[in-house]
C-alpha cells in the first residue's frame, strides 16, 4: 500500500530538519557519528571585504568542497591552486583520507585536474547543454 503523499513546493526549513533528522539517525547507527566540520578559507580584498574564497565541511573521513569562488583578476596566479592547498592541510590536519567536489563544464573541470582531482561521475545535460562533474583526490 502507497502512504498518501504530502507534496509541497514550499517547504520550510521545519520540513528539511525533519527529514535530515532521520537519515542522519539511521546513518549514525550504519557508521560512526559523522562530526561535520566546517571550514572556510576567505580571500580578503585591500579593503577587508572578502572578495573570493573556499567553503567546506569535513565529514566521514573526508572534505566535501562546497563553494570555490575567485573573481577573474586573481585567476591564473597560483592563488587558486594555493587555496585547494591549504583546504588539502586542513583536510590532512583533520584525518580527512580525501577531498571531493563537484564543478559545471563552464567552470573549473581543467583547473582541478591539473592539481590532481580525478572526475568519479558527471550528469550530462545539467544545466541543458552542459555537464555536472564530481571530483576527488585521495591525500597522501
Amino acid at each position: 500500500m502507497t502512504p498518501d503523499f504530502l507534496v509541497t513546493e514550499n517547504p520550510t526549513p521545519d520540513d528539511r530538519r525533519a527529514i535530515l533528522s532521520l537519515l542522519q539517525d539511521y546513518n549514525h547507527r550504519q557508521a560512526t557519528p559523522a562530526n561535520p566540520l566546517p571550514l572556510a578559507i576567505l580571500v580578503p580584498g585591500p579593503d577587508g571585504t572578502v572578495r573570493g574564497g573556499l567553503y567546506a565541511t569535513s565529514v566521514y573521513d573526508w572534505l566535501v568542497v562546497e563553494l570555490v569562488f575567485l573573481p577573474e583578476d586573481m585567476r591564473g596566479q597560483g592563488i587558486g591552486s594555493s587555496l585547494l592547498a591549504r583546504a588539502e592541510e586542513v583536510a590532512r590536519a583533520r584525518g580527512c583520507v580525501g577531498v571531493w567536489l563537484d564543478t559545471f563544464s563552464f567552470q573549473a573541470r581543467g583547473f582541478y585536474e591539473r592539481l590532481g582531482y580525478q572526475v568519479f561521475g558527471a550528469v550530462e545535460d545539467h544545466p541543458v547543454g552542459a555537464a555536472r562533474y564530481f571530483l576527488k583526490k585521495t591525500l597522501d
